[in-house]
């Protein structure tokens, strides 16, 4: 790898002039000035990826030059350079913002040493700030498939809430891209240089998710061998995402409204607050509005989460999205290839009533890419839930009674109906209705049934 050039500025002829040459023979190349005068003129004129000054010049000191150059470029790793008798002025120098300091005699192999750091550090700090920029772009709210007027609304909500520093809700259905919205919510927002730490309070065990959100001391209970911080802690000056809440403890939901109320937690076993800069993006798939009502969700943890509410309709409701999601993952799964879906197959995709939502849509296309017989995806490439015939519908809709029915009822009793059918075991009454397990738990709660 080409390494950047570097520049040198010291008033000491005889020094520089052997530090050039140790660089130089290092494969480095070296721009030098005399003075500090003369080091800032050429930092003007040219880009380099890291200076060397001395401390003690005449004319422009080191700490100015150092001063100068931050303020043209804040990143620019600066090492200065010292007597044994002044460094506590490169100890000042590093309060300022150098990178490092070298004392004379200079070493050969410590200023090399240093600057290889240096240019390390560099590069490492350039890398991420486009990988941020990378990531950023990724979420922009226009980057999310999507052209149904549902979703647009939606959109458009999301991005005028980013701005802001409210909380939001998202309800949806699992696989209808609840995090996907919250992080276009974050990589959108004042907070987008912070981090994004998302918990799924269904998926920890739940002795451990108190230490998972609150963090715990050393001793606190067995295994805990060391402190540890918690993700209210970790999403410090950024976004904190507690996906499916509606699954968290009733007691734990006291200690999240605390948090939120005082911007601060208590580590298990600990017994000093500690504050925390955080906005929260809470999501769940549950009704959360019945919840409250049965008191299995905090009534005022609800309102504070549910400052913003944004609610992602399932797929099945926003069918003209198929076709575009579809092409969409087709690109993801084979790229740079001419690979297509064809007009059998869309149709089978835009009929499917997709009870997995975006989820299982990417998990067919994957799926289909994998097993596809020539460029194109045909009918043949899907599952046979999507082509085969659906049997015995036709005798439902075709004996309504003339009074009128309830959908909800007529949902219901299919619902009990499978069950029975299947002696009670969800995985299979969900199956043979069509739907996930967790959409047949989320019914049965709707109505009731146990």
């Amino acid at each position: 790898m080409k390494k950047p050039p570097i520049l040198l500025i010291d008033d000491d002829d005889s020094l520089r002039r052997v530090m050039e040459f140790s660089l130089t023979e290092a494969g480095y190349r070296i721009q030098t000035a005399s003075s500090g005068e003369e080091g800032l003129q050429l930092f003007g004129k040219a880009s380099y990826g890291a200076v060397i000054t001395d401390i003690t010049m005449p004319g422009m000191s080191g700490m100015e030059v150092l001063a100068a150059i931050h303020q043209q470029d804040p990143a620019m790793p600066v090492i200065v350079i010292t007597a044994y008798g002044t460094i506590e002025s490169a100890v000042d120098a590093m309060k300022q913002g150098a990178f490092d300091y070298i004392t004379k005699p200079v070493s050969r192999d410590e200023l090399r040493l240093t600057l290889d750091k240096a240019l390390r550090m560099r590069r490492l700090e350039k890398e991420n700030v486009e990988l941020r920029a990378e990531v950023t772009d990724r979420y922009r709210f226009e980057h999310i498939v999507g052209g149904s007027g549902k979703l647009r609304d939606i959109l458009d909500m999301a991005g005028r809430v980013a701005a802001s520093e409210a909380s939001v809700l998202i309800t949806g259905e699992s696989g209808t891209g609840k995090e996907l919205l919250a992080k276009g919510i974050h990589y959108n927002s004042l907070r987008s240089t912070g981090p994004f730490v998302a918990v799924n309070c269904a998926a920890i065990p739940e002795q451990l998710i108190e230490s998972e959100l609150f963090g715990h001391v050393k001793g606190a209970f067995t295994g805990a061998i060391r402190d540890r911080e918690g993700r209210f802690e970790l999403a410090d000056g950024g976004t904190l995402f507690l996906d499916e809440i509606g699954d968290l403890r009733f007691d734990l939901q006291a200690k999240i409204l605390r948090a939120l109320q005082e911007r601060q937690v208590d580590r298990v076993g600990g017994g000093r607050p500690i504050g925390v800069d955080v906005r929260v993006i809470a999501s769940t798939n549950r009704d959360i509005d019945r919840a409250v009502k049965e008191g299995a969700f905090r009534e005022d943890l609800f309102y504070r989460l549910n400052v913003i509410h944004l609610h992602l309709p399932p797929l099945r409701e926003r069918k003209e999205d198929v076709p575009l999601l579809a092409g969409f993952f087709v690109k993801k799964f084979n790229p740079g290839s001419a690979t297509g879906i064809e007009p059998a197959a869309l149709t089978a995709l835009a009929a499917y009533g997709w009870p997995g939502n975006i989820r299982e849509l990417e998990n067919v296309v994957e799926r289909a890419s994998v097993l596809k017989r020539g460029a194109m995806i045909t009918r043949a490439d899907l599952p046979d839930k999507l082509t085969k015939e659906t049997s015995g519908v036709e005798d439902i809709i075709l004996n309504l009674p003339e009074e009128g029915i309830s959908l909800e009822d007529l949902e219901k009793k299919l619902i009990v109906k499978a069950l029975e059918k299947h002696n009670g075991n969800q995985t299979h009454a969900a199956e043979y209705l069509g739907i996930t397990r967790p959409t047949l738990i989320y019914r049965m709660e709707k109505y009731g049934l146990r």
